[in-house]
């Protein structure tokens, strides 16, 4: 038998108690921001780092070796060369030890549909400036070696020199890049000072060594050849790395390290063994590059009267 006064509390109880259907609000979607995603160095890539380092010293330390058993008047090549390196192995140092590295982030927008709101995502890149500063120094000396070996005027050298510097310089802004069109634009500004150094080195410099003697031009043009194919490898590694960002940081270090050793230990041996064997090769520099500033040709004369005053 039910008792009628807990029926009454049951039904009461009943109606005061909010139903899930009736207090119940969808909330409106909520976007979480994604985290931070960083495309960053792993081991692969900083053991390369080391192993580059390794052979940029043992480079210098051969081309100081060869410097030092040749005469002085004939070591423009070999100084010239030896810095090359040492800048190089300087810079990897700096890089594999986690110097001269910093982030550069930008925000990628995604879109939905139905009314959901646009997602974002911040993603970050390593950006290893150092190797800027390294080719900063050593592209314009390896220029000057070619420039040299060519015979190459004041003028022409000058020139090839500056658009080198602004290629470097841009392609350094470009990697700082924030938006596409900022960043490919300092890309294709890099990319018309490099056609300058290439019209300088295939016109003007080929006409030159060749009109040396033939044993000249002939080691010129194979070795500018050489140097010009793996100089137009850098702006295309550039361009999917760092630009598209379609390979990861590691096969960037890879790539850029492949041929930095062969841009610069590779050509300086190649140059330099050359170079012992081409007499014609040679830089005439006598006066105080030869002899210092305190003896004959080349000392500096400093208050001497002129005859006759």
């Amino acid at each position: 038998m039910i008792d009628p006064v807990e029926a009454f509390k049951l039904q009461t109880s009943n109606l005061l108690s909010p139903t899930s259907s009736s207090s119940s609000v969808s909330p409106p979607p909520t976007v979480l921001p994604d985290e931070v995603i960083i495309h960053e160095i792993t081991e692969i890539g900083q053991r390369t780092l080391w192993v580059v380092f390794v052979l940029m010293v043992i480079s210098s330390v051969v081309f100081a070796g060869m410097a030092y058993r040749t005469p002085v008047q004939k070591r423009l090549f070999h100084i010239i060369t030896c810095f090359i390196t040492t800048f190089a192995s300087i810079s990897y140092f700096g890089m594999a030890t986690g110097d001269g590295i910093s982030v550069v982030t930008h925000v990628v927008t995604h879109s939905h549909k139905y009314g959901i709101p646009d997602t974002f995502t911040e993603v970050g890149r390593q950006v290893f400036w150092a190797r800027y500063v390294d080719w900063s120094l050593t592209t314009p000396l390896l220029l000057l070696d070619l420039a040299f070996l060519a015979g190459m005027n004041g003028a022409n050298i000058i020139v090839t020199i500056v658009a080198d510097i602004i290629m470097i310089l841009t392609g350094l802004f470009a990697g700082y890049g924030v938006g596409n069109g900022q960043k490919w634009g300092w890309y294709a500004i890099a990319c018309i000072a490099y056609l300058v150094v290439v019209w300088q080195l295939v016109v003007s410099g080929r006409r030159t060594a060749i009109a040396r003697d033939s044993k000249t031009g002939t080691f010129f043009t194979a070795l500018g050849a050489f140097t010009l194919v793996l100089w137009t490898l850098y702006p295309i590694i550039w361009g999917v790395a760092d630009g598209a960002q379609k390979i990861n940081v590691d096969a960037e270090v890879i790539a850029y390290a492949i041929l930095d050793v062969l841009a610069k230990p590779v050509f300086g041996f190649w140059l330099l063994i050359t170079h012992d064997r081409i007499t014609s090769t040679n830089v005439p520099l006598e006066g105080a590059w030869s002899n210092g500033f305190g003896k004959g040709e080349g000392s500096l004369r400093v208050g001497d009267d002129d005859e006759g005053a």
